[in-house]
């Protein structure tokens, strides 16, 4: 076994060649994705236009601008968090254990989160929802709405406002995803076989994905974004290292489904990460398939690469009930015994628990991301898409009392609830 494991070894002069070629301005693909990012400034200056995007009276102003009827909601919520008007942890954690509350292990805590947060308008009832029922706000949304769509009307500065006021990290996916046409031979079910190597960011799409970045990094402070293709996750360990502050999650439909998987993908961002060994891989999105095993493993490699407190592994307990994975599917159980052993573990939420789905007119439905604006109210789905969202926040409280009562900790939205 040891003679097996020499021959694993990697000589230096095969890193030597990937320096050599990663800092070959002249080699075709560094120079035009470098061209992309010269555009918008130094990386230094680039950090400076997203910060001072990101300040609240620059997201307001934005909000002002597309919709000042929004601008009631946020100040509601600002309101609520300066009252203290949500459940802190300490009672929240005293409602379910009594005086066994102290013996949480915090150390274990688990991400709240919740996907797709698509309207901004929906997160004023799930405050009040959660003010009334003394529950909990998450701590993670993912969107996957059109995003020049979510510009256009507003929602993209307030939801940003929102989840800043709230203390809650979020995630975008931008246009660029796959589905925007850029495989002129994909279309419907009919041919489905061309999507089984990914929709991807086919030929010059990559460096679309790197441009339509930077765009809403340096006007919106959007920093966070969702990447599902091995280009872009490269690309994006790139202009970290560059020193542009991008922060990515890989996405569920990615794939990653086995820890030789995870091992690649963290072995990039081991060899792309700063000095200070930090990496823009903050969200590590499992398949639907995977299981405890494979995320115990893992967890190993993560550990081994010094990646533990910078990689979340983000793991689907609840899904849409339709168009997406076989139902019933409820990874709950699984959790629970996964959490107590791996740190650093977020509970995604992208459905209500299927007891509760089956129950609804109008079922959660991974389609729906896709919709136009326009045709979700012109339909009718409107009061229906903001429900499937309410069931799925209920769903990730859920997970939360039962963790809680297993004794390990819950990350909600930090500014709400005092005491994370």
């Amino acid at each position: 076994m040891d003679l097996f494991h020499d021959r694993l070894w990697i000589l230096g002069e095969k890193l030597k060649s990937i320096n050599e070629l990663v800092s070959d301005a002249q080699a075709p693909i560094i120079k035009d994705f470098l061209k992309v990012v010269a555009a918008f400034g130094s990386p230094e200056e680039i950090n400076a236009k997203a910060a001072a995007a990101r300040k609240p009276e620059a997201l307001l102003k934005k909000v002002e601008a597309k919709n000042k009827d929004y601008l009631a909601d946020l100040e509601w919520l600002m309101s609520m968090r300066e009252k203290g008007a949500f459940i802190d942890m300490e009672e929240y954690r005293r409602n379910l254990l009594g005086s066994a509350a102290a013996a949480v292990d915090h150390s274990m805590s688990v991400t709240l989160e919740v996907s797709a947060l698509q309207y901004f308008p929906w997160i004023k009832p799930m405050c009040e929802r959660a003010i009334r029922e003394r529950n909990l706000v998450p701590g993670r949304f993912i969107a996957v709405r059109k995003m020049k769509e979510a510009e256009a009307d507003g929602d993209l500065p307030a939801i940003l406002a929102a989840v800043d006021i709230m203390g809650s990290s979020f995630v975008e996916t931008l246009d660029t995803k796959g589905t925007d046409g850029s495989n002129p031979h994909l279309g419907g079910p009919a041919t489905i076989t061309g999507y089984f190597g990914g929709i991807g960011q086919p030929n010059e799409h990559a460096l679309a994905w790197v441009k339509e970045f930077l765009y809403y990094y340096t006007n919106y402070g959007v920093q966070d974004v969702l990447n599902f293709n091995a280009g872009t996750i490269f690309l994006g360990f790139l202009l970290y290292k560059l020193g542009v502050d991008i922060h990515f999650k890989i996405s569920v439909f990615f794939g990653s489904d086995n820890p030789y998987h995870a091992l690649w993908i963290m072995t990039a961002a081991k060899l792309f990460s700063r000095d200070d060994g930090s990496t823009p891989l903050v969200g590590f999105n499992w398949s639907n398939s995977v299981n405890n095993d494979t995320i115990e493993a893992s967890s190993l490699v993560r550990k081994a690469l010094g990646f533990e407190n910078y990689i979340r592994f983000e793991h689907h307990i609840t899904e849409t009930y339709r168009n997406i994975v076989i139902q019933p599917y409820n990874k709950r159980d699984e959790l629970l015994d996964v959490a107590a052993k791996v740190p650093n573990i977020s509970a995604k939420h992208e459905g209500a628990d299927p007891e509760l789905e089956v129950k609804r007119s109008h079922s959660s439905d991974i389609l729906d991301y896709f919709r136009d604006k326009t045709e979700v109210v012109a339909s009718g789905d409107w009061d229906n898409l903001k429900q499937n969202f309410l069931d799925k926040v209920e769903a990730c409280n859920i997970t939360a009392e039962q963790l809680t009562r297993k004794g390990i900790g819950v990350i909600p939205a930090g500014h709400l609830h005092k005491g994370v």
